[in-house]
């Protein structure tokens, strides 16, 4: 049979409200009756009902996470992150995978929800107007972590993508290249499109070198698209001395594909990456990567969502962290 806290508290001898203050954490019980409860409740193997606590405080203590895919690198990082925070916080985490799709991600908020989460953390490679819709019509909190949205009044949590970016592509230049391509996933992403690329331009722009379109390559940001990027790109009558992948699956593949050419990495082409995943350490050559801290990421919006939670007060909603780049041995 199921153990209520009725059987703790009659075993205890203390009242029900004693036993919920001990379960809650509430500091107004003595020691020596925390200690007799807590007994108790360990020899019966007592489990707090969460749904009924949830209904007499208002609360779950549940936060919804929604990511694309937490089977990538990318955002088991971002995850663990998040999944820290909330535990220091004491809130349990509902994980679901979006496979970036809109419809998706409108359904699994609606299931969030439903399911009476305190608060959601959601990370999005395109923040659609629909969705955006839906987090500035929800009635508990949602933070985007690493994710860009047009609206102000959304909280979120990134990095200054297109200031990092160009950084990245600085470096090459001062390394003495001209031809650098621009090798990323779907321009539509406004991290992508909006950010990178235009930080792209704007570097090659101030350095006096004509953007050459042919050198702009865009797919999805796997691996093979990678090793088809520097195919197209190999085929140039002149092709690139130096690359920006846009994350380091792509740089990866563009490797290989440089490597299987015949040619070498950094001497004949260098790649810079923007991610920093553990992927950067385990190829050879190692990545130099612009690092996106996205355990950082995912920390520092859980705990933003704990404060619009618990009506903490709010300094800043829009949260930029600081990024860096980690020079390997891809790049001179």
């Amino acid at each position: 049979m199921t153990v209520t806290i009725y059987d703790v508290a009659r075993e205890a001898n203390v009242s029900m409200a004693t036993v919920s203050r001990v379960v809650n954490g509430n500091q107004n019980v003595k020691p020596a009756t925390r200690k007799k409860v807590l007994e108790v409740i360990e020899r019966l193997e007592y489990r707090p009902n969460a749904v009924a606590r949830g209904l007499a405080s208002k609360k779950t203590t549940s936060v919804g996470v929604i990511i694309p895919d937490i089977s990538n690198n990318l955002y088991a990082e971002l995850a663990r992150g998040i999944e820290d925070i909330a535990t220091m916080y004491r809130y349990n985490i509902i994980l679901a995978n979006s496979d970036q799709n809109e419809e998706k991600e409108l359904t699994l908020l609606d299931t969030m929800l439903g399911k009476q989460v305190d608060g959601i953390v959601m990370m999005s490679d395109e923040v659609t107007p629909r969705i955006q819709q839906a987090i500035e019509h929800s009635p508990v909190p949602i933070v985007l972590a690493g994710s860009i949205a047009a609206s102000e009044i959304i909280a979120t949590v990134n990095i200054d993508y297109q200031q990092a970016a160009y950084e990245g592509i600085q470096l090459l230049l001062t390394n003495g290249h001209e031809r650098i391509a621009f090798v990323s996933g779907p321009l539509q992403y406004t991290v992508n499109g909006e950010y990178k690329l235009q930080a792209y331009k704007k570097a090659l722009e101030n350095a006096g070198i004509a953007i050459d379109e042919a050198l702009i390559v865009a797919d999805n940001s796997s691996y093979d698209s990678g090793l088809a990027a520097w195919e197209t790109l190999s085929t140039l009558e002149y092709p690139p001395t130096a690359i920006f992948a846009g994350n380091d699956e792509l740089a990866i593949g563009l490797i290989h594909g440089i490597q299987d050419s015949g040619k070498t990495v950094p001497g004949d082409v260098e790649v810079i990456s923007f991610e920093n995943s553990k992927l950067a350490r385990m190829v050879r050559p190692q990545l130099t990567s612009i690092v996106l801290p996205l355990y950082d990421i995912g920390a520092v919006a859980m705990r933003l969502l704990t404060k619009y939670m618990n009506k903490e007060e709010v300094d800043e909603q829009t949260v930029i962290l600081p990024h860096r780049i980690e020079v390997r041995d891809s790049t001179e």
